[in-house]
């Protein structure tokens, strides 16, 4: 499929953990600024960003182990998709690259791995942007009763390997559209060849994705509540953006944000989930005033 790669970039297939190939776009030239998807998306999704971002910084936009053209392990353990292991795979991807240090910013499923790598190597991780999502034990701690059906497809993929599988390969298109539907308002923001990716990819990869999400309700979730018990916390600057959701729900997703960044700034845009596809020159500026930011030195 033609357009499903972003202009002017090198690609190049580079191994994560336990040498599991990602498939990565890279362009620009200056400080490494990385880029990582949500779903139902691959790394395309930072097209119109990462061109903006190319002409000051190294931009380099992986698809997340299980996504897009990245490698599909079979989930063997618990581990195999938790963010620990997504995050390894980024952190060594980079440094294959050429870089230590790196700015990192993630949207939905990519912030959840960019918090992980933040936490578990804060000596690499400079700047952290986070796009329209909620820690994870905070997500499932806000979400009760009937208001919790916004996030029925999290329930879904939280049980045990083989049912969600076969319930969603047996509808994977009106699965993966559903999503693509329900969160963009204006019904404009991908083109159809772009939407044709995002579901093609997505349909080929069920059992990782859903894998992601069982770890996010799993051991992911068991790796959050170690860390706020010993009190961890994000100490590199951090920006956070979404949409308004949080007031509409009942809960001030920014005072979420700040139990584990207490320095975190936290604005929200008048844009649907997708933003980073619907005002690309928004969410440019707002990765640009963060890795302006002064860095903090770890360990002085």
């Amino acid at each position: 499929m033609t357009g499903t790669t972003i202009d002017g970039f090198e690609y190049r297939r580079l191994a994560g953990e336990d040498g599991v190939q990602l498939n990565v776009a890279i362009g620009g030239s200056g400080e490494p600024i990385v880029l990582l998807h949500g779903f139902p998306q691959t790394h395309l999704m930072w097209r119109h960003v990462a061109g903006e971002l190319a002409g000051q910084y190294t931009v380099i936009v992986p698809d997340l182990r299980g996504y897009g053209e990245s490698d599909k392990p079979e989930e063997t353990t618990p581990d195999t998709y938790s963010k620990r292991t997504m995050a390894r795979d980024i952190v060594a991807v980079v440094r294959a690259v050429g870089y230590e240090q790196f700015s990192l910013i993630g949207h939905d499923r990519g912030a959840l791995v960019g918090v992980r790598a933040a936490l578990d190597h804060p000596e690499t991780i400079t700047h952290l942007g986070i796009l329209d999502v909620l820690p994870t034990m905070d997500t499932w701690d806000v979400l009760h009763g009937v208001d919790a059906a916004v996030a029925w497809h999290m329930y879904l993929m939280a049980q045990p390997k083989g049912l969600p599988e076969r319930m969603i390969g047996a509808v994977a298109d009106d699965f993966f559209s559903s999503f693509l539907d329900a969160w963009d308002p204006s019904g404009t923001t991908f083109p159809p060849h772009v939407r044709r990716h995002y579901i093609e990819s997505s349909t080929r990869a069920v059992p990782s994705i859903v894998a992601d999400y069982r770890a996010t309700a799993g051991i992911d979730l068991e790796m959050d509540r170690v860390d706020r018990k010993a009190g961890a916390q994000l100490a590199m600057p951090v920006g956070v953006i979404s949409q308004d959701w949080g007031a509409r729900l009942g809960f001030d997703s920014s005072a979420l944000w700040r139990k584990w960044a207490p320095n975190a700034t936290y604005q929200s845009i008048d844009a649907g989930h997708f933003m980073a596809e619907e005002k690309p020159v928004d969410i440019a500026a707002f990765i640009r005033e963060l890795v302006q930011r002064t860095p903090v030195q770890v360990g002085s």
